[in-house]
Order: structure tokens, then C-alpha cells, then sequence
């Protein structure tokens, strides 16, 4: 499935009709990225600008005019021409007619002539909304362009006023429409698969980069990628918060922890799973893991329309204190402890963020000084974990090397918490019988 162009369109009206009367947005998209000699990254298109125009080429700038009337905006897209010999080498382009009978464009121009036909555009608007901060280079020509404008045109000038465009976007992709949803659904179950198959699949003695390209399988038949750097951290690796290395043997008795997904057409899911690697928890993985799905569980449901984005973290934070203490992991009062952040030895990260087009999806967190309250279509991962260093001589040894995580993407509706990513077992019976009919 593919967002059609009408999508778009409905996006560019909504901010249109938010930038008021008289006002002009550029948005360019990100550029290419070198890797290293003769090799680039593959291109992937900025989200903000993809989420407005749909256009997921390189070298290209989105220009939005509104008028006395907002509903009466222009929508111009400078992008690349197209080039045989270039096309030859590096694929198809859209060019300017494409720009205009596939992507809606009212004008479209080569992006060669973005700096002569701006200056233009910028007269008598009162207002510039502009991503601020986003690319030092660009930040320096939109300067370039102002200073051009009030130069060449003394009796009409620049916009007076200029505005982080960020704060409307921002906020317009923080509620996903349920089209949206879709994609984000679809993401999920595919990450969902690909964490079957790891666990279907695992063994010991088997490289973590081994698990790691069974997922990525499951991602590239689907024709999907990472969406972000896949972590498979085995025994103490999973005490690493951000371990990409994943280059270690898989040992037998050690636990496995997997945070990855992939992206369906611009749209992420985050997964993450911790199971053991020869398909039995110990006792002590046991323990652990019952105190992190029981914390996640109460902060899914605390994912509500109405509650703070923040109950799901403090729901959390408390279900794993009382489960470090009755351990003996941690010692004294429960309020106490948890004022103090003593947790924090074993759990030293948040609960959750914003997932979208983005896997730290953009949008406040805050209205103010106050946390936000979930609306409907917000789109969340609740993933609390519990870490006990390999080298942390304050525990038993018996609790030490154990890494766990689990993390599920939920969408606040009027009906409850939503989880995208339920395909994928979680509970340690679902667990071991999966594993153990894949040995079978």
C-alpha cells in the first residue's frame, strides 16, 4: 500500500491553512550522504518533507505560498531535470513535468534555479516558515535570499517575521491518520515475523550477526529496511543499551535481547524481544522477566486517551522497584526508592517515544510545563527493561549479565490501547513452545 497523491494534498491544506494569510514554507529534503570512496548511502528522503510533497528524490526544495485567501496557497516543487546520461547511471527521474502530473505540483522549476526564483516568491509575504537549525549550509542561503530580497526590493522586501516551521509539522505528524496507521500496522507485522524467526531459529554457538541476517531476511523479502540499527546483544551484550556491534558467539543458557524492525514505505515499527538462547529461561531470567512484562503490560494499559504520556513510565518505574526489591536486589522503601531514582541502577532509561516516520518520532512531550496528555492516533512504544551489569559486585552474582528488554508500539484510541506489534510472543510460555517446536 502507497499513500496517494490526495494525502499529500490534505497535508499541504492543513498547513497551508496554518501558516495564515500572506505566508511562505520552504522545506528541503535531506541531502546524500557520502560513505566513503565512490559509495553513498542509500538515499532515503527527509520525513517532513516527504510527509508534504510524497517526493522521495534527492536535490529537491518544496516552496508553499498562501494568499489573502489561505485556501487559494500555491504549492511549487524545484527538483532535478531530466538527464539521459545521468539517468542512465543512477535511475529515473521525475523531472518538472513528472512534478507536476505525479506529485500535484502547481509549478515546478530545476532545482538549478531555486536561488533566482525565490527571491521572487518571498516579496510581500509576512511571514517565512522555515525548518530552523535543520542544515547549517541551507540555513546560510535562506539568510543569503532575506538579505536579497530587502537589497534588490526596498519597497517590498522579505517576510518580517520568520517561523520554525518545525512547530506545525511537528505537531501535524505526531496524530497519524488511520491510512497511516495502515502502514505502521503492516511495518509491525513484518517485524513481527522477523522476530519469529529469530527465535525459530537461534541456536548455540550461532554469531549474533547470524541472528541479526535472519531478520534482515524477513525485512528484504517484504521489501523493506531496518529501521534502524539492529541490536542482538547476547548475555552481557544485552546489558548494553545500544549494542551494534553484534559480533559475539551465542552461548547456551545466556539470554538473547533483539531490538529491531523495519520500515514499510517511510512508516518505522521498534520491536524488541529478549528470549533465552537455547529456548529455556534459568530461574534467575525467570524472575527478571516475569517483574519487565508485568511492568509493560500495566504501562500498555496505561496508554490512554486522556492520561498523561508520562503514567506509563511511572506505572512502569514502580512495578520493577517492587519487583527489585522482593528479588533483594534493591532494599528499603518503596516511595523512597523511587524518589531517589535507586532503580536507576538496573533501569536507567525512559519507557517510551514517539513512533511514526520517524523511530524517534518528532512531537512535544510537553504542553508547557505539563506532560501531554495521549489523543487519538498517538503512537507510542512502551519498552521497560532491567540491566544487572556483569561487573556489579552490589548483587548476587546468580543476577548478573542479565539483560532484558521488551518493547511493543501501542496507538491510543477511543477504545483502549491498540498494539501494532501483538503477532510476536511475549510471555515465557509462548515463548519456550515456540522455540521448542522449531527444534522439534
Amino acid at each position: 500500500m502507497k499513500l496517494p497523491q490526495a494525502d499529500f494534498q490534505h497535508r499541504r491544506d492543513r498547513l497551508a491553512e496554518k501558516m495564515g494569510p500572506n505566508s511562505i514554507a520552504i522545506i528541503a529534503t535531506r541531502e546524500e550522504m557520502y560513505r566513503n570512496r565512490d559509495a553513498d548511502y542509500k538515499f532515503r528522503a527527509d520525513s517532513s518533507f516527504f510527509y508534504l510533497t510524497g517526493f522521495a528524490e534527492p536535490e529537491a526544495v518544496a516552496v508553499i505560498e498562501t494568499f489573502e485567501d489561505v485556501t487559494d496557497y500555491s504549492y511549487s516543487l524545484f527538483c532535478r531535470e531530466r538527464n539521459r546520461e545521468m539517468e542512465i547511471w543512477n535511475g529515473y527521474r521525475a523531472g518538472i513535468d513528472g512534478a507536476i502530473e505525479d506529485y500535484d505540483a502547481d509549478e515546478a522549476y530545476a532545482i538549478d534555479l531555486l536561488d533566482e526564483e525565490i527571491i521572487e516568491k518571498l516579496l510581500n509575504k509576512e511571514r517565512l516558515y522555515y525548518r530552523i537549525g535543520q542544515n547549517a549550509a541551507f540555513d546560510a542561503r535562506v539568510s543569503q535570499w532575506i538579505k536579497k530580497a530587502d537589497a534588490e526590493h526596498r519597497h517590498q522586501g522579505a517576510p518580517a517575521q520568520l517561523v520554525q516551521l518545525d512547530r506545525i509539522v511537528d505537531e501535524m505528524r505526531l496524530i497519524k491518520s488511520p491510512q497511516e496507521l495502515e502502514l505502521m500496522q503492516t511495518a509491525s507485522k513484518i517485524s513481527a515475523q522477523a522476530h519469529t524467526r529469530a527465535m525459530q531459529m537461534v541456536r548455540p554457538g550461532m554469531m549474533e550477526y547470524e541472528l541479526e541476517a535472519e531478520l534482515n531476511y524477513i525485512f528484504g523479502q517484504n521489501g523493506c529496511v531496518p529501521s534502524y540499527n539492529s541490536i542482538v546483544g547476547g548475555g552481557a551484550n544485552a546489558c548494553i543499551l545500544h549494542y551494534v556491534e553484534n559480533n559475539q558467539p551465542l552461548k547456551g543458557g545466556d539470554l538473547v535481547l533483539i531490538d529491531a524492525a523495519c520500515e514499510y514505505e517511510f512508516y518505522a515499527s521498534d520491536i524488541t524481544r529478549t528470549f533465552p538462547v537455547n529456548g529455556k529461561f534459568s530461574a534467575e531470567q525467570k524472575a527478571l522477566y516475569e517483574v519487565v512484562l508485568a511492568s509493560q503490560y500495566a504501562a500498555i494499559d496505561a496508554v490512554r486517551i486522556g492520561n498523561s504520556y508520562r503514567e506509563p513510565h511511572e506505572v512502569a518505574v514502580k512495578i520493577l522497584t517492587e519487583g527489585l526489591i522482593e528479588l533483594g536486589l534493591l532494599k528499603g522503601d518503596i516511595n523512597e526508592l523511587i524518589e531517589t531514582e535507586a532503580y536507576r541502577q538496573f533501569y536507567m532509561h525512559g519507557t517510551g517515544h514517539w513512533l511514526g516516520m520517524d523511530v524517534h518520532d518528532v512531537g512535544s512531550y510537553k504542553k508547557g510545563e505539563d506532560w501531554r496528555q495521549y489523543e487519538e492516533g498517538m503512537v507510542v512504544t512502551v519498552e521497560p527493561g532491567l540491566y544487572i551489569a556483569p561487573d556489579d559486585e552490589t548483587v548476587d552474582k546468580k543476577w548478573r549479565g542479565i539483560g532484558i528488554r521488551i518493547e511493543d508500539d501501542v496507538v491510543a484510541t477511543s477504545k483502549g490501547p491498540r498494539v501494532l506489534t501483538a503477532d510476536v510472543v511475549k510471555d515465557i510460555a509462548d515463548i519456550e513452545h515456540l522455540m521448542a517446536q522449531a527444534k522439534a
